[in-house]
């Protein structure tokens, strides 16, 4: 099983100097994938988590594929509905061909409703546009083009995004759950992959809460996390170090502290 790590591409402490050293960083400790997230137009519902500056995932990953060998590239997740299905596909064939085969797309419906409105996209459509989109994708890979060739990780854990995921994804792609979510879904699912990203909060004593978020206490706990997903079937986890403070960008030493930390213990471990 691989690690990987969401690199905040957004916020007042994102620069391309940041966004090269979370790169350089990634790749020197080992993490498998590095992924970035995406939103297009920065309106006050995303500005509250997500503000400006906030990097093109496309834009930025082709640059950073540039300054990297061996890590893969990815998103968490795009937001199919905001671009046409054909521009996502070429998109994504032309970053994972320029990259040596190294992109994996994550998808997601998404949830910004004033972002879907200045973007002139239907919010309540949103499900639908997704499913065209991947339709395309899988078309593609079907008719043996180079679009088909990119990997698909399907976001969300409702019904809607499960059936998503079985019908359309390489694997499931669920964002800071806790086990016993996780794993009361993939009893209930035959999905045919699962690649969890979970939130990194490495602490100083142990959490109890019957509903941690799985990457959520010290480092004990969190590797324990970490081999039940493995146990579980994951191919990768992606470990997320933002926890929703944009203020956050202008320090990643901690993200970057916590990130060694766990990658050091879970190659002795593993």
């Amino acid at each position: 099983m691989q690690l990987g790590v969401n690199v905040p591409n957004f916020g007042p402490g994102t620069d391309p100097g940041i966004l090269r050293e979370w790169a350089r960083l990634a790749e020197g400790l080992g993490f498998g994938t590095l992924m970035v997230s995406d939103h297009v137009a920065v309106t006050p519902d995303v500005a509250e988590r997500y503000p400006e500056p906030f990097y093109e995932p496309f834009t930025t990953l082709s640059w950073l594929a540039g300054l990297t060998t061996t890590v893969r590239l990815g998103t968490t997740v795009l937001i199919l509905p905001y671009r046409h299905p054909l521009l996502v596909a070429r998109m994504a064939a032309t970053l994972h061909q320029l990259s040596g085969g190294r992109f994996v797309l994550g998808v997601g419906v998404g949830w910004a409703r004033q972002e879907f409105e200045a973007l002139g996209v239907p919010f309540t459509a949103r499900g639908p546009l997704t499913d065209d989109c991947l339709g395309t994708l899988r078309k593609a890979r079907d008719a043996g083009r180079q679009e088909g060739d990119v990997p698909v990780w399907v976001g969300g854990h409702s019904e809607a995004a499960l059936r998503r995921a079985v019908r359309f994804g390489d694997a499931w792609h669920p964002l800071r759950l806790s086990l016993p979510h996780m794993r009361a879904v993939l009893r209930r699912h035959a999905l045919p992959g699962f690649a969890p990203r979970i939130t990194l909060r490495v602490t100083g004593a142990p959490v109890d809460a019957s509903d941690r978020p799985a990457g959520v206490g010290t480092v004990e706990q969190i590797l324990d996390d970490l081999d039940e997903l493995r146990l579980l079937g994951a191919d990768t986890v992606v470990l997320d170090p933002y926890h929703g403070d944009p203020e956050e960008t202008r320090r990643p030493d901690a993200a970057w502290r916590a990130l060694t930390t766990v990658a050091t213990h879970w190659s002795t471990r593993s």
